[in-house]
């Protein structure tokens, strides 16, 4: 059985370092053999230079797939596993093409496993655990009206003015500037065209208590049954989001207003010119330290009174084992491979584990990725 792992950008080191020190056999596949090499030739033994013809003739049944490539190279990989027999791991969102692979990998006893990079992953984890926490309390009933949150942002460790910076080409950012998102606010369904028409403050209860400015990302909407929401239940707010340093809306304020106005080939090539601009002046230095804030929350209240209410919150930043962001995208990607070569893990397309055991296991092991790891119950 071999881990074929294709991509070693940024963020999938320490996960593929994690699996060659544990001594799994493992074949590193990547665009550029000389930068895989860099990252992670002092302990992998078989490198080789990616593309799916290459990587689908050395695929056994068995196997397991790992991507760490662009979003549009996930299906197409998949669809090679499910043709030779082998498993699948991605960190990204499960697109409609990949839960439509669910069925055929059922048939197959293959498990193609997907969001379990820090978000979406980790919010996952912390998301199943409060759950079943509040759902084993005194407090639960049904008719409670509920309050769920989930926070996540990449923020630098030393604030800069742009109150932001990129560890990789500020052009996905930008994109998703533009992306609408749909949310539960105030009991119904919300809207926002742009992230600033839905921006808001949150205080993290960490250590010391930290304001940050946040907004609704995608559609959260999918997530309430995937966390047991049950459709009878009485939801005043549901969002996942993104947070930002505070006074990030201000200093971006010149972005959005540009952004507005860009449309067709021009806009995109504006929007090249913009992510080029962003990366000479905003990108991490060498060494410098990220940040990564994540806090998930779920708040229970009947008749005006709260009766149930805990936050998930996770602070790490960057150090002698490099950027927080990696280590929390990646190790979970690791943990997962671990977990369908252990048979832990159902047949078909799922995303990050709703099963207790590892959602405990999984946890702990991000307790010692990041600085600081707490349940905080209000």
């Amino acid at each position: 059985m071999t881990i074929h792992w294709c991509g070693t950008g940024l963020s999938a080191i320490p996960g593929l370092r994690r699996l060659l020190e544990a001594g799994q056999d493992v074949t590193v596949w990547n665009r550029t053999v000389a930068k895989a090499e860099e990252a992670v030739g002092d302990l992998a033994k078989d490198i080789r230079p990616f593309s799916m013809e290459a990587v689908a003739g050395a695929m056994q049944a068995g196997d397991v797939v790992v991507s760490m490539l662009p979003a549009d190279q996930h299906v197409p990989l998949a669809e090679l596993c499910l043709s030779k027999g082998a498993h699948f791991v991605s960190s990204s969102y499960i697109a409609p093409e990949m839960r439509a692979l669910d069925a055929a990998a059922k048939d197959k006893g293959l498990c193609f496993v997907n969001e379990v990079g820090l978000d979406p992953g980790i919010d996952h984890l912390m998301a199943h655990a409060l759950m079943a926490d509040y759902k084993s309390a005194d407090a639960f009933d049904a008719g409670n009206e509920l309050s769920f949150i989930s926070y996540c942002g990449g923020v630098p460790k030393h604030e800069n003015p742009f109150r932001y910076k990129f560890s990789w080409s500020p052009l996905g950012v930008l994109k998703a500037l533009r992306s609408p998102s749909k949310s539960i606010l105030d009991g119904k369904e919300f809207v926002a065209q742009r992230p600033w028409d839905a921006l808001s403050s949150y205080t993290a209860p960490l250590p010391t208590a930290e304001a940050f400015e946040v907004y609704p990302n995608r559609d959260s909407l999918p997530f309430m049954q995937e966390y047991g929401f049950e459709a009878d239940w009485n939801v005043k707010q549901f969002v996942r989001g993104t947070l930002r340093l505070n006074g990030w809306a201000e200093a971006w304020a010149d972005v959005f207003k540009e952004i507005e106005t860009l449309t067709g080939p021009e806009g995109d090539a504006r929007l090249k010119e913009m992510s080029d601009q962003f990366w000479a002046d905003n990108a991490y230095d060498e060494g410098e330290p990220d940040r990564v804030i994540m806090c998930v929350a779920l708040k229970a209240e009947r008749d005006g009174e709260t009766v149930w209410h805990k936050t998930y919150t996770m602070d790490a930043w960057g150090d002698e084992r490099g950027s927080a962001m990696a280590r929390l995208v990646s190790s979970p990607v690791a943990m997962a491979i671990e977990a369908v070569l252990d048979e832990r893990i159902a047949a078909g397309v799922s995303a990050a584990p709703a099963q207790a055991d590892l959602v405990s296991d999984w946890l702990d092991t991000v307790g010692e990725l990041a600085q600081h790891i707490e349940v905080v119950t209000h």
